[in-house]
């Protein structure tokens, strides 16, 4: 890490923001493109580090990218088996998804063990569970995951997964799409950002049904070919950070590029702390907030309150009269965002059991502050326009990994803001 964000805040911010393609789709979709049997291109990319990363990986396997005004274009035609860059995988938990595409292209994976945010135990059990029903031997070494198969290849199965996972959802479509037979995967995740993947697959000729279901049924194809570019669906992350900072700091904010639906969890706490949504099509407008209400929310899966976003909201609470609480049940070690906004002067705590606590704290005062992972670092973005004088975030190649062009567009809406290299 060797960037910091410095914040001159107590800034109003006012205009228009247009939110980017999502990352949690981009970072399956880009390891989906070695499963094709032609060039493909995706539009509405986020100008995002784990784009770069993703690409340096696609690099190392002979795999050649270009990506330029929110337009990739990947060509896996001349694909070769290459050990994975170790640097780039560990800089990114999402690389994980290689394990899955390299396993459906070639039949084996070596990839080394992710990286990515610290945000407590995310264990890959299930993915190789789902790895090893679909015919694949997996053993693990030096930090190295190895997948292999026998001469018969993969085949078709059907797989419980034991917890909801995201990831291993992610991981056994993306194995089982040219697998022969049927492969049904129960307890599936149910993410937008799954559905972006499958529809992704099903346009090149893929045969995935159910997707935004519990349950997902794919009919293995001998090859996919695309077609037409696949436009990312909008990052409803990015686009609850923006909104949570309209609360915040906002004379008036107008979010453009927003799936409403994929957003409902979300905005409808908005409304119960009092912030006065104008949603129209694809966008929210978010007049001054002057009060806000104290409230409860309890992270679960999709549809349910996301976990990427009980950070970014926090410091909106902070400017509630009275108490509020946050339970994330999906990572109750995701706190380490809340000794950093103490240091600016804010009056929460975290308890064993995982409950976090938010008083009110109206008096934030600029401070030097630390990232430790992505939604983390929106957190203390937020309080930082919203405290008096200046804020420093160490850290900021987190926020990089997950805001597209986060720079430019604060500083559109009036914000005091910039990267710097760290002093070494």
């Amino acid at each position: 890490m060797n960037k910091k964000m410095i914040i001159n805040g107590g800034r109003r911010l006012a205009g228009d923001v247009t939110i980017g393609g999502a990352k949690n789709s981009t970072v399956a979709l880009i390891p989906a493109t070695i499963l094709a049997d032609t060039p493909v291109r995706f539009d509405s990319v986020p100008d995002i580090a784990d784009v770069y990363n993703l690409q340096i990986i696609l690099n190392s396997m002979n795999v050649k990218s270009k990506f330029q005004h929110s337009i990739l274009d990947v060509d896996p035609t001349e694909i070769k088996e290459a050990a994975l860059p170790s640097t780039a995988i560990k800089s990114l938990r999402a690389s994980y998804y290689f394990m899955g595409a390299l396993l459906g292209r070639f039949g084996r994976a070596t990839v080394t063990f992710p990286g990515g945010d610290n945000i407590g135990p995310r264990p890959i059990d299930q993915h190789i569970k789902g790895f090893k029903a679909l015919g694949a031997e997996v053993h693990e070494e030096n930090d190295t995951i190895y997948i292999t198969t026998g001469i018969n290849g993969l085949h078709g199965a059907r797989i419980f997964l034991d917890m909801v996972s995201v990831g291993a959802t992610i991981n056994i479509i993306l194995a089982a799409v040219k697998a022969p037979g049927q492969t049904i995967i129960e307890n599936a995740a149910r993410e937008p950002e799954i559905i972006d993947l499958a529809t992704f697959l099903n346009n090149m000729g893929a045969k995935v049904r159910g997707a935004g279901t519990d349950v997902i049924r794919i009919e293995g194809v001998l090859e996919l070919n695309s077609r037409a570019t696949h436009t990312i669906i909008p990052d409803r992350i990015e686009a609850g950070t923006y909104l949570s900072l309209a609360a915040a700091v906002g004379d008036g904010i107008m979010i453009h590029n927003i799936i409403p639906e994929h957003l409902e969890s979300f905005t409808s706490k908005m409304i119960e702390m009092g912030v006065d949504l104008q949603i129209d099509g694809d966008q929210i407008y978010v007049p001054k907030t002057t009060q806000i209400t104290p409230i409860s929310i309890k992270t679960s899966p999709y549809p349910g309150f996301a976990t990427d976003l009980q950070q970014p909201i926090t410091p909106v609470l902070m400017l509630a009269d009275g108490e509020s609480k946050i339970l994330d049940t999906i990572y109750p070690k995701r706190v380490r965002h809340i000794v950093e906004l103490r240091r600016l002067g804010a009056d929460i705590a975290s308890a064993v059991e995982g409950v976090i606590t938010v008083n009110q704290s109206t008096n934030l005062v600029g401070s030097v502050v630390q990232a430790a992972e992505i939604r983390a670092g929106a957190a203390l973005m937020i309080a930082g326009m919203m405290a008096d004088g200046q804020t420093v975030i160490k850290a900021a190649d987190h926020i990089l990994r997950g805001y597209d062009r986060v720079v430019w567009k604060l500083t559109q809406l009036g914000a005091d803001v910039e990267i710097i290299a760290e002093d070494n």
